[in-house]
């Protein structure tokens, strides 16, 4: 049985100034709408099958707590590039020198791209305005 994520609950302190945001990112707002006098938004990543949703009090985690949101990109210099055009502080390139293409924050970095250029293995990272941990991870092989 197909399973494909369709979203992910975001937790933010302000509606508005997150949803200003990833529109200076160049993400569709895909839904904005008032239920019960809260609002909620949803917004798309360029290219993503999968949404951001947030809104007033839609998260139980508090905002900013949320780490390691990977963007899948074909070519991390050029994402990272046109983010930090759009105003991001986006982080240097790194890799993970053990070798693992470890998920956590907490693995051995070095500067730059993975010398072999291996899939999964080459990262940036930036925050949104609460604090939010987004990840740009290359990928060059899908599957």
């Amino acid at each position: 049985m197909d399973m494909k994520l369709e979203s992910i609950v975001l937790p933010v302190a302000d509606v508005d100034r997150t949803r200003a945001y990833f529109e200076t990112l160049g993400w569709q707002v895909d839904l904005d709408h008032q239920a019960d006098g809260f609002p909620i938004v949803q917004v798309t990543p360029p290219g993503s099958p999968c949404s951001v949703v947030f809104g007033t009090g839609l998260a139980a985690a508090p905002a900013g707590s949320i780490r390691g949101l990977l963007l899948s990109v074909a070519d991390l210099e050029a994402a990272r590039a046109e983010l930090t055009a759009r105003g991001v502080d986006v982080s240097e390139i790194f890799h993970d020198a053990s070798g693992t293409a470890s998920y956590a924050e907490t693995y051995a970095r070095a500067p730059g791209l993975d010398p072999e250029r291996r899939s999964h293995a080459s990262f940036a990272t930036f925050s949104d305005p609460d604090g939010n941990v987004w990840q740009l991870r290359e990928i060059s092989t899908f599957g």
